[in-house]
C-alpha cells in the first residue's frame, strides 16, 4: 500500500474506478457523436492500464501511470486553465502529489526545495478523527459535518508567505473494510460524535490500518493572502492595541503579504484635534516617516494642499506614487524631504477617523517608486476600520492615564486646558522613560475671569429652623414619657427632668444657637437615654412608648432627623441636578471657545470660568467669544433658576434661590496651586477678584438694608459703565427670548471692606412651566410660588 502510517485508520490504494464508471455511464447515454467518439476512445485507451481501476498500491506503479492518470483526468484538470486553477490530485495524510495544475506547481516551486506541503492547523489526533469520519459518511452513509477551514501557508519567490485556503473533493472514494475493522452501531456514532476529543475511543472503535482507502481527492487552493491578513491583523490588534516596538514586526509582515513587498515598512503619526498638529505616538519608539524625528509639527507646514485636504478636511488616503516628482511639484515641502531623507520612493497616507474626527495617519511606505500607489491604496479600505478602532482604545487608554495624573496632581481639570494635558503627557513620558517624575507649575496670564453663583436664600435659617422642629418634637416625646412615668411611681427625680426638658424647649423656641443645641444633645445622651432604659423596665405601657421614641431616633446621631433630612435631601438633589445641568450646559459652551471651567457645591452651586489665548495654545483668542460666553453664562444662570424650582414641585420642603453674577472687566494672571490642587488668581493686585467674590453675596444697596440678592431675581455686579451697556444689551436680547421680565433696576452697592464703587443690574426672572424656555406661559417669582403651592 502506498500509505502504511501506522497511526492512521487506513490504508490508502490510488484508484480511478469512480472516473472510469462515470466515462462508462456517459458513453451509454451520449447523444453527440464527437463526445461519443471521445469517451469510447478513452475507455479502450484505460483498458491497457487495468490498475488505473483495480487500484495503484505503490509509488513505484504510480510513476509508471503517470501519463494515462493525466490522460485520465483530462476533464477534471483541462489545460486550458491550469495557469489559473491552483489544483492537484492526492491522497489523505501524507499528501502525496500525481496530478497538478500549472500554476500548483509554479507556486510550490518558488517556494523553495526545502519546503514541504503540510496543512497550518491539523494535529495528528484531529486528522485521524476526520480520517474516521470520512469512513462513516463514504461507506455507512452518515452525513457526519466536519467541515472546517484549512490552510497552507507557502512563502512566495521573496520570501513573503502567502496563504491558499484548501477545499476538498472526496467523490472518488471508497472503502473497505479489513478483518481488523469493527462494526459500528448507531449507539457507537453517537457517543463518538459526542466525544470528538477522545482519540483512544476512536482508535477502538477504527483500528489502526482497520480499513482500505481506494480512489483519490481533489484538493483545490484559494489564495486568501489579503482576507487572512486581514484576520491576522483583527486578531493583532484585540489582543495588543497599536503595536509597540516589540509587537510592529508582526504588523509589518502582515501588510507587506497583502502588498507583496518584502521590504515594506509602516509608521504611525497621531493627531492633536486641539491645535491641529501631528505628533508620535505617546511612547516613541514607532518611527513617524511624517515627523522624521521630530516629537510634533503644524500638519498646514508639513502637507501640501492636497495632503491636508485628503486627510483632515474629506478623511481620505494620500498617494505619493513617486516621490521624487512629487519634491519637484510641491518645491520639496517638508513632507516630501522628511520621506527623502529616509529613501523612501513611494508611500500610502491612510487617514484613519472615528464619527469624522481625525485620530493618527497611518504610513505605508516602499523604497521603490510606483510600488505604492493610488490604485493598491484602496486594499486599506477593509483594514482601516480595525486599525482605527484600536487606535480610539489606545488614545481613549491613554486619555484615562492622563486623567488620572491630572486627578491624582491636580484633581479635577477641565480638558480644554491644554497646557495641563501637555504637563501630564510630560509627566507619563518621564514616567516611562526614567522611572521619576514631578509636575511642574502652572500659570497662565492675560485671562478673563467669570464667575456666578446660585444660592439657596436663608440657607442657614432654614437648616436652623429644621434642627428646631426636631429638637422640639423630641422634648415632646421624651415629655410624654416622664409624665407616664409619674403616674406609675412619683419621684422627684421624673418633676426634675420634666422641668429641665420644658426649659430647654422653651429656649428653643426663642433662639437657636450651637451651643444650646449641643447641651441639648449632651442632656439627651448623659441623662435621657440611661432612665430610657430604667422607664422600659417599669411597665409594658412604658416600654411600648419607649419602642415607639426609639424608631422616631436616627440610629447614628441618636437623635431626631426628620426636618433636617428633609433639607438636607433637597439641598443634596437641588445641587446635584444643577451640578449635572451646567456640566452639560459647558459641552456647549466650549464650541464658542476653549475654556477653563471649575464648579462647586455648597448652599447652591458655585461656578468659575477663566478664559484666554493662553489657554488654548496656538489658537488666536478674540474679545468676541468673551461676550459670547457671557452671554451664555447669563442664560444658563436663568435656565438654572428655572431648574431650581421645578425640581422641588414633589418635594417636602421648599426653598428659594438668589442668584449672582460677577463682572470683571480687567484680564488676570491664575497659578495652579499644587498643594491646593487649585487654580487660583496670582499676585496682589488680581487677589481684588477674589476678595469681591467672597464679599459680594452680602453686600446692601447703597443707603438701604436691602442685599443686594434677591429671590426670584439675577443681579449683576460690575463696575465700569462700559459693562453696564453690554449687559443691558444681553438683558434686552433675553427679554425677547423670554428669559427675563421687564424689571430692571440700577443700584449701586455700599462700598464694603477693601471692596469700592461697585454696582449692579438687578434683573427678575421669567419662569416657565415646564422648566422650558419656549414655553410661552411665563411667571414672575410671585406668579411661580402661587402655581407651584
Amino acid at each position: 500500500m502506498i500509505n502504511k502510517d501506522k497511526d492512521y485508520p487506513f490504508l490508502v490504494k490510488i484508484g480511478f474506478k469512480k472516473v472510469i464508471d462515470a466515462y462508462r455511464e456517459r458513453a451509454k447515454n451520449e447523444e453527440k457523436p464527437i463526445a461519443k467518439e471521445y469517451l469510447e476512445k478513452m475507455l479502450t485507451y484505460v483498458k491497457d492500464f487495468p490498475k488505473l481501476e483495480s487500484g495503484i498500491d505503490s509509488k513505484k506503479d504510480l510513476e509508471k501511470h503517470k501519463i494515462p492518470i493525466e490522460i485520465l483526468l483530462d476533464d477534471l484538470f483541462p489545460n486550458i486553465l491550469t495557469n489559473n486553477e491552483i489544483k492537484a490530485a492526492s491522497t489523505p495524510r501524507n499528501n502525496i502529489i500525481f496530478n497538478s495544475s500549472g500554476r500548483f506547481d509554479e507556486i510550490l516551486k518558488k517556494a523553495g526545495k526545502d519546503y514541504k506541503l503540510e496543512i497550518r492547523n491539523q494535529s495528528s489526533e484531529l486528522d485521524y478523527v476526520y480520517g474516521c469520519i470520512m469512513i462513516l459518511n463514504q461507506y455507512y452513509g452518515y452525513n457526519v459535518d466536519f467541515t472546517r477551514p484549512f490552510y497552507f501557508d507557502i512563502p512566495d519567490e521573496n520570501g513573503i508567505m502567502r496563504h491558499y485556503r484548501l477545499a476538498v473533493n472526496a467523490d472518488f472514494v471508497t472503502f473497505e473494510p479489513t478483518d481488523k475493522a469493527q462494526e459500528i452501531s448507531e449507539e457507537d456514532v453517537d457517543k463518538l460524535i459526542q466525544n470528538t476529543d477522545d482519540i483512544e475511543l476512536w482508535k477502538e472503535k477504527f483500528p489502526p490500518l482497520s480499513w482500505v482507502f481506494k480512489g483519490f481527492v481533489i484538493m483545490n487552493l484559494t489564495d486568501v493572502t489579503v482576507d487572512d491578513g486581514i484576520s491576522d491583523l483583527k486578531t493583532e490588534l484585540l489582543s495588543n492595541r497599536i503595536p509597540d516596538e516589540e509587537n510592529i514586526s508582526s504588523l509589518v509582515e502582515i501588510f507587506r503579504s497583502i502588498y507583496k513587498i518584502p521590504d515594506l515598512r509602516v509608521g504611525f503619526t497621531m493627531f492633536n484635534k486641539y491645535d491641529a498638529s501631528f505628533y508620535k505616538m505617546e511612547n516613541g519608539k514607532i518611527k513617524s516617516f511624517i515627523l522624521n524625528g521630530e516629537e510634533e509639527r503644524d500638519c498646514g507646514r508639513i502637507l501640501c494642499k492636497k495632503a491636508y485636504e485628503n486627510l483632515l478636511e474629506t478623511k481620505k488616503y494620500f498617494s505619493i506614487a513617486n516621490v521624487e516628482d512629487y519634491a519637484m511639484k510641491t518645491s520639496h515641502n517638508l513632507l516630501s524631504e522628511n520621506l527623502l531623507t529616509n529613501e523612501i520612493k513611494s508611500c500610502v497616507l491612510a487617514p484613519m477617523s472615528k464619527n469624522g474626527q481625525l485620530l493618527a495617519v497611518l504610513e505605508l511606505v516602499s523604497y521603490r517608486k510606483n510600488e505604492l500607489n493610488s490604485i493598491n491604496a484602496v486594499k486599506l479600505e477593509d483594514i482601516l476600520p480595525y486599525i482605527t478602532t484600536a487606535v480610539e482604545r489606545n488614545s481613549a487608554e491613554f486619555e484615562n492615564r492622563i486623567k488620572a495624573v491630572i486627578q491624582s496632581e491636580c484633581t479635577s481639570i477641565h480638558p480644554s486646558v491644554l497646557w495641563i494635558e501637555e504637563e501630564a503627557k510630560r509627566y507619563i513620558n518621564d514616567l516611562d522613560n526614567d522611572g521619576v517624575s514631578s509636575f511642574r507649575d502652572i500659570a497662565f496670564h492675560n485671562v478673563y475671569p467669570l464667575y456666578g453663583q446660585i444660592d439657596i436664600v436663608g440657607s442657614s435659617d432654614e437648616r436652623n429652623k429644621a434642627i428646631q422642629k426636631d429638637l422640639l418634637k423630641q422634648l415632646e416625646l421624651i415629655i410624654h414619657i416622664i409624665e407616664d412615668a409619674c403616674e406609675i411611681e412619683e419621684l422627684p427625680i421624673y418633676e426634675q427632668v420634666k422641668f429641665r426638658i420644658e426649659e430647654f424647649s422653651s429656649d428653643l423656641k426663642e433662639n437657636l444657637n450651637a451651643s444650646s443645641e449641643q447641651r441639648i444633645i449632651n442632656f439627651i445622651y448623659r441623662e435621657i437615654k440611661p432612665l430610657m432604659n430604667h422607664l422600659k423596665k417599669q411597665s409594658s405601657k412604658l416600654k411600648k412608648k419607649i419602642k415607639k421614641y426609639s424608631e422616631c431616633i436616627d440610629p447614628e446621631s441618636g437623635v431626631i432627623y426628620n426636618e433636617r433630612k428633609n433639607y438636607d435631601d433637597t439641598v443634596q438633589r437641588i445641587n446635584r441636578t444643577l451640578a449635572r445641568f451646567i456640566d452639560r450646559k459647558q459641552i456647549d459652551a466650549q464650541k464658542i471657545f476653549p475654556h477653563y471651567f471649575e464648579r462647586y457645591k455648597t448652599d447652591g452651586v458655585d461656578h468659575n470660568i477663566y478664559i484666554g489665548e493662553e489657554m488654548t495654545k496656538n489658537r488666536p483668542f478674540s474679545e468676541v467669544y468673551l461676550f459670547n460666553l457671557r452671554l451664555w453664562q447669563l442664560q444658563v444662570m436663568c435656565e438654572m433658576e428655572n431648574k431650581f424650582y421645578h425640581i422641588q414641585k414633589d418635594m417636602p420642603l421648599k426653598l428659594d434661590a438668589a442668584s449672582l453674577i460677577l463682572v470683571f472687566n480687567s484680564t488676570l494672571s491664575i497659578r495652579y496651586r499644587m498643594d491646593e490642587k487649585k487654580f487660583d488668581v496670582d499676585g496682589t493686585y488680581n487677589a481684588r477678584f477674589e476678595i469681591i467674590k467672597k464679599r459680594i453675596d452680602k453686600a446692601y444697596i447703597k443707603d438701604t438694608e436691602e442685599r443686594i440678592t434677591q429671590k426670584g431675581k439675577i443681579a449683576i455686579i460690575y463696575s465700569q459703565k462700559s459693562d453696564q451697556r453690554e449687559y443691558l444689551r444681553y438683558i434686552k436680547y433675553l427679554q425677547s427670548k423670554k428669559y427675563l421680565g421687564e424689571n430692571v433696576e440700577l443700584l449701586e452697592l455700599e462700598d464694603v471692606q477693601g471692596v469700592v464703587g461697585l454696582k449692579a443690574i438687578r434683573v427678575e426672572v421669567l419662569y416657565h412651566k415646564d422648566d422650558n424656555p419656549d414655553d410661552k406661559e411665563t411667571f414672575t417669582y410671585e406668579g411661580l410660588m402661587e402655581e407651584l403651592h
